[in-house]
């Protein structure tokens, strides 16, 4: 009787709440709005940085209207990404963990450890040198590119020249250096975007010798989605070096054909950033709270296996695992099994709380999993070996 009452309960709460289409319909405006917010930002930071667009060249517009309008689509799809169940549990609980005085005593060195392997990307250099390099040239290429390219297209930084014949560097309307124009500092910040091109090119060569070499590569690589967005950073960066070889050596001749080409391909890899593959510069920064999350677990109470009691992974994870997959519909509750003994719950324990407590798949370790398959495929034959315990 009362496990027919609670199923009840749980039938009620599950009709009152929104259907999937109705609150992933409900996510998208809150996104769409969160992105709207983010425009409005960033308008209102270029009327800041420019002095109420008094230092905004109107040349730039494109670049600016495609920087907008990429901050606005990068805001949405990174805000539905974080309100997704699996990515929000994970995101809300690393920022407890991070928040927590406990845990900043004990792993002091923990965050600024993930944020320079971030930086560095050991990971991918445990995958190998060429790789390594690979993507280094590509990710400090494209990353002090957009450090240098967006402050000047939003006026936020300028030149100007002082009644001494040196040059002044503004930022944010504020003076900060003063430096001669035949010095090595001149030359270093007037050719900064050609030096960040140049290191963007070799790991573009790299990237491209790969994936027309390397067969494994070449059969699940996908033309739009791999090759389009290597092929756009390519035309940036010759088309940004052939402006400087333009102004140099041809005395400006073809300038403004190479710069409008130039302008096009900026705006079109700033307008497919947000659907696209370099999207993933955006989310990775989300791990190093995962770091943080799984070495926090791994201390604290482990999991026993269901089967045979062996420890396997974190209760947190597992808990955080069942309560995600139960939220988008997933139920891998074992039929016919009795419940976890040591799950107490409470009277007023809510549905999600009560259905977690019982007997999952993810409860299982690696091992006790490959063997239950196992006697379910014997089971099926007809035969015996499809007993739990």
């Amino acid at each position: 009787m009362a496990q027919s009452s609670v199923q009840a309960t749980m039938q009620e709460t599950r009709a009152a709440q929104p259907s999937p289409g109705k609150r992933r319909s409900n996510l998208r405006l809150r996104s769409i709005f969160y992105g709207i917010l983010a425009a409005i930002v960033v308008t209102a930071l270029i009327a800041i940085g420019s002095r109420g667009f008094h230092w905004f060249d109107a040349a730039l517009i494109g670049y600016a209207v495609a920087t907008v309008f990429a901050v606005a689509a990068v805001t949405y799809k990174y805000s539905f990404w974080l309100m997704r169940p699996p990515t929000g549990r994970y995101w809300k609980r690393s920022w407890q963990l991070f928040l927590s005085y406990a845990n900043f005593r004990r792993y002091t060195t923990l965050i600024p450890g993930a944020i320079g392997d971030l930086f560095v990307q050991s990971f991918i250099r445990r995958r190998g040198l060429y790789r390594w390099l690979t993507h280094q040239c590509i990710f400090w290429g494209v990353i002090l590119s957009c450090l240098i390219t967006f402050p000047l297209t939003f006026g936020w930084l300028r030149f100007t020249q002082t009644t001494t014949g040196l040059y002044q560097v503004w930022f944010f309307g504020f003076p900060l250096i003063v430096f001669p124009v035949a010095s090595v500092q001149g030359f270093v910040l007037y050719h900064a975007l050609d030096i960040t091109a140049l290191i963007l090119f070799v790991g573009l060569v790299l990237a491209f010798h790969r994936r027309f070499h390397d067969l494994a590569l070449i059969a699940v690589q996908r033309f739009r989605f791999d090759l389009v967005p290597l092929a756009l950073l390519m035309a940036i960066a010759v088309t940004g070096l052939a402006l400087t070889a333009d102004s140099s050596w041809l005395r400006g001749s073809y300038y403004w054909y190479i710069s409008l080409v130039h302008e096009a391909v900026v705006v079109l890899w700033l307008i497919s950033l947000p659907f696209g593959k370099f999207f993933h510069l955006i989310e990775r920064p989300a791990t190093v709270g995962i770091e943080l999350y799984w070495r926090t677990g791994e201390e604290t109470e482990k999991q026993h296996c269901a089967r045979c009691g062996q420890e396997f992974a974190p209760v947190r994870f597992i808990q955080d695992l069942k309560k995600t997959l139960y939220e988008v519909g997933e139920n891998y509750t074992l039929r016919d099994t009795p419940a976890l003994p040591e799950q107490k719950l409470a009277a007023n324990a809510s549905p999600l709380e009560r259905e977690t407590s019982k007997l999952w798949w993810q409860d299982l370790c690696p091992s006790c999993k490959r063997v239950m398959r196992g006697q379910a495929n014997l089971a099926a034959l007809g035969r015996e070996g499809n007993k739990f315990l």
